[in-house]
C-alpha cells in the first residue's frame, strides 16, 4: 500500500525516540492513508467528496435491494453496475489520494506510463493511428510533476477523476453500441480503453501502493511481448486490439469477475460492518473480550486475540484491524510484561487472522464462490475448522508467553463465584441460547409458511421488539467507553453489565447469517437486509435510549442521522482501495485468460520441484507469500488464485494429489496473506510497530513465529480435507474439530519451547510428532496398510463388479493434452450403480477397447464424471488401483497419546522441581 514507507519511517522514529507510539491522530491519518485517502479538503470540496462517496453508498445500496424490480425503474444489468461501481472508486480515488512524492512513488509513475505507451504503439495494428497515444501518458505526467497536495484539489487532479470516471462509465453509455462489435474496436474504443487502463494504474498506484501496479503492469507487458520472453513463458503475443477488447470493453479483464464480485457483494458487507463499528460494535467487541479475559495471565493479550477476532468478521483490512484494536490493546499488553516487539506481534497474527475468519474472510469468501463454483454456505463450512482453531491456538500461544515471563492478569472487577456456582451459571446461559436458538429456528420456519409474501414484515415485527428488548436490556447499563491506554488500569470492566449493554449489536449478524445460511439467500441481497437493519438500529437506538433513560430526544435524533451518514460516507471510501484493487487484480486475470500463462507456470514449477507433492507445494506456498506482499486481502486473493491455484490442480493430478478445488483455493488464499505479516513487506507489522514504537522488522519475525500455526494447516487440509469438513457427517466434524484443536495446541507447544515447562529438544520433536499424528492419522496408517489394491487395467470390469456403489477407483491416465503434449495424470472414477462392471464403467461414461496388451479409452460422454475428471478418447489406461479395507486410522492416536502423555509425565516433574526451587 502507498503508506508502507509511511509506517516504517513512523516505527523506525519511535524506536529511536523511545516513545511507545504514535498519537490518535498521527494513527487517524495511517488508517486514512491506507484506507480511506489521505486528502480531506475543507470547505466545498470537502463536502463534494462526502457527497459523491454518500450517494455511491445509497446506489450500492439501491441495486441491491428489491426496490427496482418491484418500483420497474433503475435495474442495472451487472456490466452496467461494475461500469458505475468503478467510476465512483476512480473519482474518489484521485480526489481522497494524493500522489505520493517518494522518489520511488515518483519514479514509478513517470516510467509506467512510458512503458505502457510504447507498448501500445508497438502493439497497433495496421490501420490504427498511433499519432493519439502518447498523449495521455504525457497529461499523466504532466498531472503527476505539477504536484499534489493534501489540502486541496488542484484543476489537473479534477481532470483526472473525471475522465477516469468517463472512461469506467463508458461501458454504460455505450453499452448497446458496444454489444454489437465485440472484437471490432473503433478508434473511440481504443482511446477510452488506453486512457482507462493508464488512470486505473495510476489510481491503483495512490490507493494501494506500487505493488499491485507492478505487477499488473508486467502482465500487460507480458501480453504484448509474449513471443520475446524465455521458451518456458513464451507465447504467440497479443496486439493493441485484441489487448483493448479483452481489458476493458468486455467483461474478462477490468470488468470482470472479480469487479462483479465487489459491485455485488463486497460494498454492502464493508459497507455493514462501517455501519456495525459506526454504532459502536466495534468498542463493545473490545470491551466485552477484556471483561471476560482480562484477569487471565496474559489477560490483555489474550483479548487481543479476541476482539481481532471478532472485529475481524466485520472488516475487510488486516492492517485497520491493527490500528483499530492495537491502539487499546498493545499498550496494556506492554503494561503486563509483553516487549514492544511481542506485544505488536500478538495484535498482528490476531488481526491477519481475521482475514480467514468466516464469514466474511476479508471478502473473499465471496470470490470463491464464483472461482471454485460452490455455495457461499459451503466456503462458509469449509472455511470455519481451520480458522477457529487458528485463533485458539493463537491465544495458547500468548499463554505460553505469559507462562515464560510469569506473567499476572489485570485485577478483576469482581469477586468470582466458586466453581460450582460458575458451573452452573454456565450451564444455565448454554441452555437458554440453545433454547433460544431452536425456538427462533423453528418459529421462523413456521412463520414463512404460514404467512407466505408478508413473513418478511412478520419477521422484522418480531425482530424489531426482540430488538427494544435488548436495547431496554442495555439501558439500565452504563455503556462501555474505551480506557486511556495510557492511564493505570485499576479494574477491568464487569462482564455482565458490558454485555448486556450492547447485546442489540449482534442482531443484524443474526439477520446476516440467517439470511445466508438458513434462507439461503444470494450474498449480496443478505447483506442488503442486515444493512437496512443495521440503518435501522443505528436511527433509533440514540433516541430510544434517550426516552427509555428519560433523558432529551433532541439532540440523540440529530446525532443518530449523522451517525448513519458519517457510516455511509465511512463505509464508500473503505471500499474506495478494493474496488480499485478488483479492478486492477481484472488485468492480471485477463492476463492469464488471454495468454495461457497459468498453463507455463505449471510448467516452471513442475522443473523446478522434479515432480515431487510437498516441494510444488512449498514453491506454490511461496510464490503466493511474494505475489501477496503489498496487496489488500481482496487483490491478494484474486491474483494468487488466478495464478497458483491451476498450478496445484494441475501438477498434483499428475503427481497423484487429487484435492477438492475449495482447498486449493484456501491454501493459496492462505499463504497470499501471510505476505501482511511477513518481513520485508509485512504492512500489518509496520502498522503495529508504528502503535506499539517497537522495531518494525522484529516484530514482523516473532509475528511470523506466531503464525507458523497459520501457514502449517494448509499442508494439512490438503492432506487431510477432513479438517475442511469435505464428507463427514456433524460427529465426526465435532470429533475432527476436538482433535484438530489438541493437535494444533500440541504444534503451538512445539515451535514456541514451551509446554508445561520449557521443551527439551527431544520434547519439541515428541509434540511436533504427535500433531502431526492427530493431523494426519492416515499417513502412517497407509504405511501399514494400503488403502488401494492395484490391478490389470483389462481387469478394470471385474473390479467394478466387486465393488461397492460410491467409492473411488483411482486410475492412472497416459495420452495427450489439450494442446497435444504427452502427459500422465490420476483421475478419481466413482463407482456407479449397474448389474456389471461393464455397466457400471459405461456409467461413468467411459468405454474402452483393448489394443493388444494396452487398455485404450474409446469413447468418453459429454458431461459425464469421467469428463469431468479429465478422460478423453484415446488415452490409456495405465494402472488401475481399487480401493480395499483398512484398520481404522484413529487407531494411530493410541501411540500418540502414549508419547503425550510420556511427554507430560517428563515435564511435570522438572516443572515440580523448578516451583520448589523458586518457593525456595
Amino acid at each position: 500500500m502507498s503508506d508502507d514507507k509511511q509506517f516504517q519511517s513512523a516505527a523506525v522514529e519511535n524506536e529511536a525516540s523511545g516513545k511507545g507510539g504514535l498519537s490518535q491522530s498521527e494513527l487517524d491519518e495511517l488508517v486514512a492513508s491506507s484506507d480511506t485517502g489521505g486528502r480531506s479538503p475543507a470547505g466545498p470540496v470537502g463536502v463534494l467528496i462526502l457527497v459523491v462517496a454518500l450517494v455511491w453508498s445509497l446506489f450500492q445500496l439501491w441495486i441491491a435491494s428489491p426496490i427496482p424490480f418491484i418500483v420497474g425503474w433503475g435495474v442495472f444489468n451487472d456490466t452496467e453496475a461494475r461500469s458505475f461501481h468503478l467510476a465512483f472508486a476512480l473519482f474518489l480515488a484521485f480526489a481522497a489520494y494524493p500522489a505520493a512524492r517518494s522518489p520511488v512513488q515518483l519514479g514509478l509513475a513517470l516510467i509506467v506510463p512510458i512503458v505502457l505507451t510504447g507498448l501500445f504503439m508497438y502493439g497497433a495494428k495496421e490501420g490504427v493511428p498511433v499519432w493519439w497515444i502518447p498523449i495521455p501518458a504525457i497529461a499523466l505526467i504532466a498531472a503527476v510533476l505539477l504536484g499534489s497536495p493534501k489540502d486541496h484539489i488542484p484543476f489537473w487532479e479534477w481532470g483526472l477523476a473525471i475522465f477516469g470516471a468517463l472512461a469506467a462509465l463508458y461501458l454504460y453509455v455505450f453499452y448497446d453500441g458496444i454489444a454489437q462489435r465485440v472484437g471490432a474496436p473503433i478508434l473511440q474504443d481504443y482511446v477510452v480503453a488506453v486512457i482507462g487502463i493508464l488512470l486505473l494504474l495510476e489510481a491503483t498506484r495512490r490507493s494501494l501502493g506500487p505493488a499491485l501496479m507492478i505487477v499488473a503492469s508486467i502482465f500487460l507487458v507480458y501480453t504484448f511481448l509474449g513471443p520475446y520472453m524465455p521458451s518456458i513463458i513464451a507465447h504467440k503475443g497479443n496486439n493493441l486490439s485484441e489487448v483493448v477488447n479483452h481489458q476493458w470493453i468486455t467483461t474478462e479483464g477490468v470488468f470482470g469477475i472479480a469487479l462483479g464480485v465487489s459491485t455485488s457483494f463486497v460494498f454492502l458487507f464493508v459497507l455493514f460492518g462501517s455501519l456495525l463499528d459506526r454504532a459502536g460494535a466495534g468498542n463493545y467487541f473490545i470491551q466485552v473480550a477484556f471483561s471476560l479475559m482480562g484477569h487471565m495471565r496474559g489477560g490483555p493479550a489474550k483479548a487481543a486475540v479476541v476482539s481481532s477476532a471478532m472485529t475481524g468478521l466485520i472488516s475487510g483490512s488486516s492492517i485497520a484491524n491493527v490500528v483499530t484494536t492495537g491502539t487499546f490493546t498493545i499498550p496494556l499488553m506492554k503494561k503486563v510484561g509483553f516487549s514492544s516487539e511481542k506485544a505488536g506481534a500478538v495484535e498482528v497474527a490476531s488481526s491477519v487472522n481475521g482475514q480467514i475468519m468466516p464469514p466474511v474472510m476479508g471478502a473473499a469468501a465471496f470470490l470463491m464462490v464464483e472461482y471454485v463454483g460452490i455455495p457461499y454456505f459451503d466456503v462458509v463450512k469449509h472455511a470455519f475448522v481451520p480458522a477457529v482453531i487458528s485463533y485458539i491456538a493463537l491465544v495458547y500461544i500468548v499463554h505460553l508467553e505469559a507462562s515464560k515471563a510469569g506473567m499476572e492478569g489485570l485485577p478483576r472487577a469482581y469477586t468470582p463465584k466458586p466453581w460450582v456456582a460458575w458451573l452452573l451459571s454456565l450451564a444455565f446461559t448454554v441452555a437458554v441460547i440453545c433454547a433460544l436458538s431452536f425456538a427462533v429456528y423453528y418459529l421462523m420456519g413456521w412463520i414463512r409458511p404460514a404467512f407466505g409474501s408478508a413473513a418478511g414484515y412478520v419477521v422484522f415485527a418480531f425482530l424489531t421488539v426482540v430488538y427494544l428488548g435488548l436495547l431496554y436490556v442495555a439501558s439500565k447499563e452504563t455503556p462501555p467507553k474505551m480506557q486511556d491506554p495510557d492511564e493505570p488500569v485499576t479494574a477491568l470492566p464487569l462482564p455482565g453489565p458490558t454485555i448486556r449493554s450492547g447485546l442489540h449489536f449482534l442482531l443484524p449478524v443474526v439477520v446476516l447469517v440467517w439470511a445466508l445460511m438458513v434462507d439461503r439467500l444470494s450474498p449480496g441481497l443478505s447483506a442488503f437486509w442486515a444493512a437496512a437493519f443495521m440503518i435501522f438500529i443505528l436511527v433509533t437506538q440514540r433516541p430510544l435510549l434517550a426516552i427509555m433513560r428519560k433523558q432529551d430526544i433532541g439532540s440523540e435524533v440529530r446525532n443518530g442521522f449523522l451517525d448513519l451518514l458519517e457510516g455511509l460516507v465511512a463505509g464508500a471510501r473503505n471500499m474506495i482501495g478494493i474496488g480499485i484493487a478488483t479492478a486492477t487484480a481484472g488485468i492480471i486475470v485477463g492476463a492469464v485468460s488471454q495468454t495461457g500463462v497459468g498453463s507455463a507456470l505449471a510448467d516452471v514449477v513442475e522443473v523446478l520441484s522434479g515432480g515431487n507433492i510437498l516441494a510444488i507445494l512449498a514453491l506454490t506456498a511461496v510464490l503466493s507469500l511474494i505475489l501477496g506482499m503489498g496487496l489488500p486481502t481482496t487483490a491478494n486473493y484474486i491474483v494468487v488464485s488466478a495464478l497458483l491455484a491451476p498450478v496445484i490442480v494441475t501438477l498434483g493430478q499428475q503427481n497423484g494429489l487429487i484435492v477438492p478445488l475449495i482447498a486449493v483455493h484456501l491454501f493459496v488464499f492462505y499463504f497470499g496473506i501471510m505476505a501482511d505479516v511477513t518481513p520485508p513487506v509485512g504492512l500489518a507489522s509496520f502498522a503495529a510497530a508504528a502503535v506499539s514504537g517497537g522495531d518494525p522488522i522484529k516484530t514482523g519475525v516473532v509475528a511470523f513465529f506466531y503464525s507458523l500455526r497459520t501457514a502449517a494447516l494448509p499442508f494439512l487440509f490438503i492432506f487431510n480435507t477432513d479438517l475442511l469438513l469435505i464428507d463427514v457427517t456433524w460427529i465426526q466434524g465435532i470429533f475432527v474439530f476436538i482433535t484438530a484443536t489438541i493437535a494444533m495446541l500440541l504444534f503451538a507447544a512445539a515451535t514456541q519451547g514451551w509446554f508445561l515447562t520449557r521443551n527439551q529438544i527431544h520434547e519439541t520433536v515428541l509434540l511436533l510428532l504427535i500433531a502431526f499424528t492427530l493431523f494426519r492419522p492416515g499417513f502412517w496408517m497407509d504405511m501399514l496398510a494400503s488403502p488401494f489394491k492395484t490391478v490389470e487395467p483389462a481387469q478394470l470390469e471385474e473390479a467394478l463388479a466387486d465393488a461397492t456403489v460410491g467409492e473411488d477407483f483411482r486410475v492412472t491416465v497416459s495420452g495427450l493434452n489439450a494442446v497435444g503434449e504427452p502427459v500422465t495424470f490420476y483421475a478419481l472414477l466413482p463407482v456407479m450403480e449397474g448389474e456389471t462392471g461393464a455397466d457400471r464403467l459405461l456409467a461413468t461414461g467411459v468405454e474402452t477397447i483393448e489394443n493388444g496388451d494396452k487398455v485404450v479409452i474409446d469413447n468418453v460422454a459429454f458431461g459425464s464424471v469421467a469428463q469431468e475428471a479429465g478422460l478423453d478418447w484415446d488415452q490409456e489406461i495405465v494402472k488401475v488401483q481399487t480401493p480395499q479395507s483398512q484398520p481404522s486410522k484413529y487407531l494411530m492416536f493410541i501411540p500418540a497419546l502414549l508419547l503425550l502423555a510420556l511427554v507430560v509425565f517428563m515435564q511435570r516433574g522438572r516443572a515440580a522441581r523448578r516451583s520448589a526451587a523458586a518457593t525456595a
